[in-house]
Parts: structure tokens; C-alpha cells; sequence
């Protein structure tokens, strides 16, 4: 069975080593790497992997370290494609050269360390400064290979996709908040100056609003920013860094006026506290005894006088006509007026005029904000 390009590059690279030392190729220095894969002159990786593996195929007769240069770049493609984490990518590091890899980031004391059968490993010593390494961030995250060796081609060409592989880890999951620091940003209760030694770790921008997703989760974003699509949220406003907790807690009263966008549960998905107005006092009013509401009781037996009765009555109140209502419906007007009939009579009041629509808005928010 003919060898692999990798297994057919260890066989030659260990002839290579018991005939001596020999010219390295020339190849950017591995401490000087970060740039982009297009610099090193290699081609992007095909879906099919089809030219990638006839490429390595017709290299391997003419350079058996070129034409696995060739697949190290189609493996590390796959890894950023499906968007592997650091221990997959330090595991490609180790299998592929043959020898241990490790992960260094300093700043957040955290290292990942794999060996070459690809298994997880602890920490053995502090990193060799003579170890073929390649620097992954500014902020001094490091990629390296355990072996006093030089680095050759293929080496070099590994720690180059895996530094570029982490690097997109690093920039993706860095980007989503300390839950620990978040929630002193939002304490109220927290010391102003560990809320502002929290935002400053978190990099919040000076001006910045919170955000409450349906859930429990919390994030904060900058004054220009929104949540995140297609998730239920309620919007806080912007504020300075040190009143975040204040923005807190008018998004979380805004969530509470958000509903799911169904049938059965109509109304907005996002709501922003800056648009609330008199509305702020519903959700005040439901953490009293919404009970003892007649509009509410009365909403509640009209809901469940059909399966279309409540997205009838959310697209009566939201709309700006009765026409409008119908087409958001996608009903004819005349049916839409006969629904109305039959729910003003379950109400017992009228939707069809200004007060009335008003009262049903009402009505409907108290609805949402007791669920």
C-alpha cells in the first residue's frame, strides 16, 4: 500500500537526519511569523480536497517536504472551518510534527498541552526559549513544538496555520464577556470603583448599555449596539460605565414586555427601554396584583375565545389601521372584521376606536410583563 505524503515526509526526513545535517530551504523565521497564509504563496484549500491531494501527490515525486506543506495547510483549513477549539488545534500541532505542543498564554495563566498520540497532557517544564515557537497574539500568547530540533519546512509551516488557527479562536471567544466581572458591572450594590475595575478588564466602551436575553443571560454592548439577532431581549439605555447597573435593571424591565413573535404568544421580540415611556409603569403595576385587573381578566377570557384571537387583537392594537392589521394577518378586512366583532363582544369593549385600541395595548403589555 503506498504511504501517506505525511507518513512518506517522516520516512524521508528521517533518512535525512541519519545522513547528517543538510540545508535548510529557505522558509519566513518561525520567530518573525503572523502573517497572512497568502504571504507564504500557498494556495486556500478546496471543499472537495480533490486538488489538494492531487497536488501533494505530484510534489511528494519532487519534494516530499513541499508536498506536505501542501496538506499541514489543508488540515489547520479544516480545524478554522469548523471552528475547532485551542485543544484540537495544539493536538494537529503535536500529531503532525511528531512531538509534544503547548499553548501559552500568560496573561490569563492558562496553558494547553497535548502529546504527539494527540492526548492531553500537564504542564512538564517552563517553555524552552531554544523550542520552535510561534507567537499567536500581541499580548504574548505563544505556540511551540517541544523539540530542541531545528525547524524545518513542514514545522514551520505548521506553527504558522495552528498560530493563525488560535488566533481566530482567541479573537472569537475573547470577545464574549467574564460572567464574573460582568456581574460586578451591573451590581448595584458593588463598590463604584470595582465596577470600574471590572468594565476597564471587560474594555467596555465609556458609554455602553445593557442588555437582558430571554434566559437569564446579560450582556453589555456599546451605546450604538443592540443584542444579538433573533434572540428575545430587552434593551437598557446607554449610560456611563459606572451606571451600567442602572441600565441593567430597565433591560430586564423591558424583557419582561418582549414576547416569542407567535400565534400564541404575539408582540415584539425586542424591546428598548428608551421607547417604554408610561409603559415602564405595566411592569411596576404586574408585580403588584395584576389579578385584580378587570382589562386583564377580560383579555385572558378573550384569548381564549380562538386560536387566532390573540394575534388578532396584538396586530389591532400595533397597527396603525385596520387594513393594516388585515394585511399583517393576511386575512380580508371583512374577516377581520367579523374577529373583531366576536372579540369585542368577549372583551366587552369596543378596539375599533382610539381608546379602545389603547386600553387593548395596555391590556396586552400587563399580559406580557405577568407571564
Amino acid at each position: 500500500m503506498a504511504s501517506s505524503p505525511v507518513g512518506s515526509w517522516v520516512e524521508y526526513r528521517n533518512a535525512r537526519r541519519r545522513a547528517g545535517p543538510a540545508r535548510q530551504p529557505e522558509f519566513p523565521a518561525i520567530r518573525r511569523v503572523g502573517a497572512p497564509p497568502e504571504a507564504l504563496g500557498f494556495g486556500r484549500r478546496r471543499d472537495d480536497d480533490g486538488p489538494v491531494n492531487d497536488l501533494a501527490l505530484r510534489l511528494i515525486a519532487l519534494d516530499p517536504e513541499a508536498s506536505v506543506a501542501v496538506r499541514v495547510i489543508s488540515h489547520f483549513d479544516v480545524l478554522v472551518a469548523s471552528r475547532a477549539g485551542l485543544t484540537a488545534i495544539v493536538a494537529k500541532v503535536a500529531t503532525l510534527s511528531g512531538h509534544p505542543a503547548r499553548l501559552v498564554d500568560p496573561a490569563r495563566r492558562r496553558t494547553v498541552r497535548m502529546l504527539a498520540d494527540g492526548t492531553v497532557a500537564p504542564t512538564a517544564a517552563e517553555v524552552d526559549p531554544s523550542w520552535p515557537a510561534a507567537p499567536v497574539t500581541p499580548d504574548g500568547v505563544v505556540l511551540c513544538i517541544e523539540t530542541t530540533a531545528p525547524a524545518g519546512t513542514v514545522e514551520s509551516v505548521i506553527l504558522e496555520r495552528a498560530a493563525a488557527a488560535a488566533r481566530a479562536v482567541l479573537d472569537r471567544t475573547r470577545a464574549l464577556p467574564d460572567p464574573a466581572l460582568l456581574d460586578v458591572v451591573l451590581d448595584a450594590d458593588a463598590p463604584v470603583a470595582d465596577r470600574l475595575a471590572a468594565a476597564r478588564r471587560l474594555r467596555l466602551p465609556q458609554r455602553s448599555r445593557a442588555v437582558a436575553l430571554a434566559g437569564g443571560t446579560a450582556l453589555v454592548v456599546p451605546a450604538d449596539g443592540g443584542p444579538p439577532p433573533g434572540r428575545r431581549a430587552g434593551v437598557g439605555p446607554a449610560v456611563s460605565v459606572e451606571a451600567l447597573p442602572a441600565s441593567w435593571s430597565a433591560a430586564r424591565r423591558a424583557l419582561r414586555l418582549t414576547a416569542e413573535g407567535t400565534e400564541q404568544d404575539p408582540g415584539p421580540r425586542v424591546v428598548r427601554s428608551d421607547d417604554l415611556g408610561i409603559l415602564a409603569l405595566v411592569v411596576d403595576l404586574a408585580d403588584g396584583r395584576p389579578e385584580s385587573v378587570p382589562d386583564l381578566r377580560a383579555l385572558h377570557r378573550a384569548a381564549t375565545a380562538a386560536p387566532w384571537a390573540l394575534a388578532t387583537l396584538e396586530a389591532v392594537a400595533s397597527g396603525a389601521s385596520l387594513r393594516d392589521a388585515a394585511r399583517t394577518l393576511r386575512v380580508h378586512h371583512s374577516t377581520l372584521g367579523d374577529r373583531i366583532a366576536h372579540l369585542e363582544a368577549a372583551l366587552g369593549w369596543q378596539i375599533r376606536d382610539p381608546h379602545g385600541r389603547v386600553r387593548l395595548h395596555l391590556a396586552l403589555a400587563l399580559r406580557r410583563a405577568t407571564r
